[in-house]
């Protein structure tokens, strides 16, 4: 499996290359590393766009590399203006592309990974990871969405909206000149992949499965949501320094104000430390997103209505809910019933939707039952490998 990212950390090899290997040790190049956007490294070993060039190959190597150490080689992070969203490319051990091969070579199948609201790419990782392993054809795409993670610092215009940041995401499969074939979207980000088929049929592949992870299509209903009302987080957020002196605090500080030891632990994954304890003062953290801009994408979320590409969904795409069993999450009796109506509605018009129900979890569906997510979401990938005859 190779991860690329457009992040980067450095890496311990002589200046100005990185040094990267098989994983059986029999294999291994050089890279010359350039700072350069819309960037790709060789093969699938690693990508980015913000800081580095197409790396060079050395001569009679051997760029079938089906097993590849997981290990990551990143460069230092450097954020440009230009940049659409901080991301990460996950890719099956047998792809073997990158966005500057021939435009005549086409792209493997892609899968894009969306988060929701005060998460960032990350959430998603181990369970793209395990999807990569799966299914060694495909490749996943996990990006931050505006005003989260690392596209926090990505200048953006405004409206901070559920449209915008599918719009973002549409930009972003674009310069990377991948189409994506399914689409999984967390609670926002559900909405955000819904909205991604709504605004742009034609960078869509057809047929197109989006899968919408315990969100419904309509405006929110008042009440619901039980002790982690993403509202009040983010009121409760606002109200906190910028710098904390430690993560222990700000998850004390949480607890005391209702909000459930898991929620604040995974809150606190948004902090980064910006120092290091010295004698005369203690470390101190930040946080990463724009948490201004987040309230105005909860706002849009809440407000947002995307009825109407579920009840007249495009022919070829499939969409998919997903219900968590113990989801805290306004669902009422009425969206399962115009869900359900949808399904036939869909049917007769070439087009597809579906309900599903996860057991055993809470919202937090790939962190409560990740084994039962895995189950569900592992038949479309099976679906569409076979329909495409990929294996």
């Amino acid at each position: 499996m190779a991860v690329a990212s457009n992040l980067a950390a450095p890496c311990r090899c002589e200046p100005g290359w990185a040094s990267i290997r098989s994983s059986d040790s029999t294999t291994g190049i050089r890279v010359l590393r350039l700072r350069e956007e819309n960037v790709c490294w060789n093969g699938r070993l690693i990508l980015s766009n913000q800081n580095m060039k197409l790396a060079l190959r050395r001569p009679g190597l051997h760029t079938r590399m089906a097993l590849v150490d997981e290990r990551i080689v990143r460069q230092p992070n450097v954020s440009k203006p230009g940049g659409v969203l901080a991301y990460e490319l996950v890719q099956g051990n047998l792809v073997q592309w990158n966005c500057f091969r021939d435009k005549s070579v086409p792209d493997p199948p892609t899968a894009v990974l969306l988060h929701g609201i005060l998460g960032c790419r990350k959430n998603w990782g181990s369970f793209a990871r395990r999807l990569a392993q799966e299914f060694p054809m495909w490749q996943f795409l996990l990006v931050d969405l505006r005003c989260h993670g690392d596209s926090a610092s990505i200048k953006k215009n405004g409206p901070n909206t559920v449209a915008s940041a599918a719009l973002d995401v549409l930009k972003l499969v674009a310069q990377l000149r991948v189409t994506p074939r399914v689409l999984v979207g967390h609670s926002f980000g559900g909405k955000v992949a819904l909205s991604m088929v709504e605004q742009a049929a034609k960078p869509l592949a057809r047929p197109v499965r989006v899968w919408v992870l315990d969100a419904t299509p309509g405006k929110v209903r008042a009440g619901g949501d039980g002790e982690d009302h993403p509202g009040e987080l983010i009121a409760f957020l606002s109200r906190l320094p910028n710098q904390v002196s430690s993560k222990q605090e700000i998850v004390d500080a949480l607890v005391r104000e209702g909000f459930s030891l898991d929620v604040a632990r995974w809150v606190v994954t948004n902090l980064r430390q910006t120092s290091q304890p010295s004698p005369s003062s203690s470390s101190s953290f930040s946080w990463v997103f724009d948490l201004n801009g987040i309230a105005e994408m909860y706002k849009s979320y809440e407000e947002t209505n995307l009825w109407k590409i579920v009840e007249n969904v495009p022919r070829g795409v499939h969409v998919n809910f997903l219900k968590a069993e113990r989801s805290l999450h306004r669902w009422a009796l009425e969206d399962l019933q115009r869900i359900h109506a949808a399904e036939e509605l869909a049917a007769d018009e070439g087009a597809g939707v579906q309900m599903h129900v996860l057991e055993d979890a809470g919202h937090w569906v790939h962190a409560d039952n990740p084994d039962g997510l895995f189950r569900i979401l592992s038949s479309t990938f099976r679906v569409e490998t076979t329909v495409r005859g990929i294996r």
